[in-house]
């Protein structure tokens, strides 16, 4: 597994069992054969658990790598712990959006610098990027992707240890698109929830994500609290290179070219959003905390200490 967030994601392919959620299904499954899950979902891995509350559906890793790949077209192999759609929202929508679930585990995260940190200058360093990586795009046939700017400005929480942002992406269409994220954080882990709509449904998904935050809690053991210095691993990266490095959603579509999405309203969406994880595994690591070198090193001193007593 990456020692930090990359352009993948990372999941466990496993189905809930009647005795873990109560399962309701909805009026598609009945010819696509989804089943949805409401109230308490346990996450394959069993170290975050979901109280979904009333309106919000869960599907699980075999049904929502069917949404992913045969209704919303995209290639094979995008795995996630699951998605979530909320009130009034299923796969089959023209304007619908899904809340995808993924969780790293690269080491403790280090919060500390989350207070000091300049999002202007991240944003401009990712539109950049993001320049950059469009000389490559179009050499290889495919259209530009533009960053515009923060749709939400990214924000720390230090009490429920969760990290929000969301990024308004231009491909060149008459209305832009809306990446929304929040990061949760636990003791060796991240939880991912991302969601991709049209930037028209920026309201609905911010409230959403919001619900969801509060609805997702890592279990006992697992909490970012829980963390023990001298035996976790602390990760490599800090909150800036969560925001900077893990950025990799799907949205509806068919396999068509990589970076070219058609308007909302057109069925034939493109499969991929790759945005703000150009450089992913290198942007950021010569910026690191110098906080978290130290924390290294103490984790590594107490640990021989503890095994010379």
């Amino acid at each position: 597994m990456p020692r930090h967030p990359r352009l993948c994601w990372f999941a466990l392919f496993a189905c809930l069992s009647a005795a873990q959620a109560n399962l309701v299904a909805s009026p598609a499954a009945q010819s696509d054969a989804l089943l949805w899950s409401t109230g308490k979902i346990h996450l394959p891995g069993g170290k975050v658990e979901l109280q979904l509350p009333a309106g919000f559906r869960y599907l699980d890793t075999a049904s929502a790598r069917y949404v992913l790949e045969t209704v919303w077209g995209n290639p094979p192999g995008q795995t996630s712990l699951g998605m979530i759609f909320g009130p009034g929202q299923d796969p089959y929508g023209d304007s619908a959006w899904g809340v995808f679930l993924s969780y790293e585990e690269d080491g403790h995260i280090d919060d500390r610098d989350a207070a000091g940190l300049d999002y202007d200058q991240l944003l401009r360093e990712l539109q950049t990027m993001a320049q950059q990586g469009n000389l490559e795009r179009t050499k290889n046939g495919f259209a530009p992707v533009r960053l515009i700017g923060w749709a939400e400005r990214p924000s720390y929480n230090a009490r429920a240890n969760s990290l929000v942002w969301a990024k308004e992406l231009d491909f060149g269409n008459p209305e832009h698109t809306l990446n929304y994220s929040v990061r949760l954080l636990g003791r060796e882990g991240v939880l991912n929830l991302n969601a991709v709509s049209p930037m028209r449904s920026l309201n609905a998904v911010k409230s959403g994500m919001a619900i969801l935050a509060r609805a997702a809690h890592f279990t006992e053991g697992n909490r970012y609290g829980d963390f023990h210095e001298t035996t976790d691993h602390v990760a490599e990266v800090g909150i800036a290179n969560l925001v900077a490095g893990g950025a990799k959603v799907a949205t509806k579509a068919v396999p068509v070219q990589w970076a070219s999405l058609p308007h909302p309203t057109d069925k034939r969406w493109l499969a991929l959003l790759v945005v703000g994880a150009l450089a992913a595994g290198k942007f950021w690591r010569s910026r690191k905390s110098a906080r978290n070198e130290l924390i290294r090193s103490r984790t590594a001193n107490s640990a021989r200490e503890a095994h010379e007593t």
